[in-house]
């Protein structure tokens, strides 16, 4: 992997090059850029130029150099796309990397041609009371769960195949509960209801059947009706739906790509 030095943290990413269609990776909290080694290896097969990375504080981007905010990902994302020098790239995101992909192309949309979002909530979507409960709750509950037993117990709630489990389990064990902790704050900061809002990019929307991570599944077909596409589920996945059927996201996402002008034309 390459380095990109930033505010204290060697942040590692690998760039497969090329003149095609960059595709940025963004992977979810807790998790490395390792989650999204079959969709790297099929783009990259199709032509595509893939860029995938780890966030600060995990995977090989460590020590973080600092707290874990969503401003400093969202910062370090542009800064990597600044660095590598992608024109318009499409930014893809499971999880919370979907909550940062969407965030940057919210407050850059003329810098992106396509958004793809993997089990990740609905940024800018309504939250209902329940929502809200639900939210303010999820991390003094997760804070009462004992460190030796958080990495299994996530693993197991994001997964559907052994597979992703145990992957999902060495991703979540480099982190310490308080980093954890610290990410999971993050994810919910960027959360920002705007009911008129409409992403103003092609947009792609990928759940797992299983998919039980908050409100995703309840939230996902409300975002997909309010902006008029149709949302990929994913038969038998959890919330890593690109680890537990990489075929069938693989097959999304080439669809969805396929959609893309292929002029690399700034927008009128």
């Amino acid at each position: 992997m390459n380095i990109l030095p930033l505010s204290g943290c060697d942040l590692h990413y690998a760039d497969t090059g090329g003149d095609g269609l960059p595709v940025v990776l963004t992977h979810g909290a807790g998790a490395d850029h390792v989650m999204f080694d079959a969709q790297r290896d099929h783009l990259r097969a199709l032509g595509h130029r893939v860029v995938t990375w780890d966030l600060r504080g995990h995977g090989r981007s460590r020590p973080a150099g600092g707290p874990f905010t969503a401003e400093r990902a969202l910062a370090d994302l542009d800064a990597l796309i600044g660095h590598l020098k992608l024109h318009r790239p499409v930014l893809a995101g499971q999880s919370l990397g979907g909550n940062l992909s969407q965030t940057l192309v919210r407050r850059h949309p003329t810098r992106h041609r396509g958004l793809i979002v993997i089990g990740s909530a609905w940024n800018a979507g309504p939250l209902s009371r329940g929502d809200r409960l639900l939210l303010r709750a999820a991390t003094p509950v997760l804070s009462l769960v004992p460190a030796a037993r958080l990495p299994a117990m996530m693993a197991d709630a994001s997964a559907t195949t052994e597979s992703a489990r145990a992957d999902a389990r060495r991703a979540f064990s480099r982190l310490s509960k308080r980093e954890f902790l610290e990410v999971w704050r993050a994810t919910l900061d960027l959360l920002d209801p705007d009911p008129g809002y409409r992403t103003p990019v092609p947009l792609c929307l990928i759940r797992g059947e299983h998919d039980r991570t908050g409100n995703i599944a309840t939230a996902m077909p409300r975002w997909a009706a309010a902006e008029g596409v149709t949302e990929v589920v994913v038969p038998g996945a959890g919330h890593i739906a690109n680890q537990d059927a990489p075929g069938p996201v693989n097959a999304a996402i080439d669809a969805f790509l396929a959609t893309l002008p292929a002029s690399e034309e700034e927008p009128a």
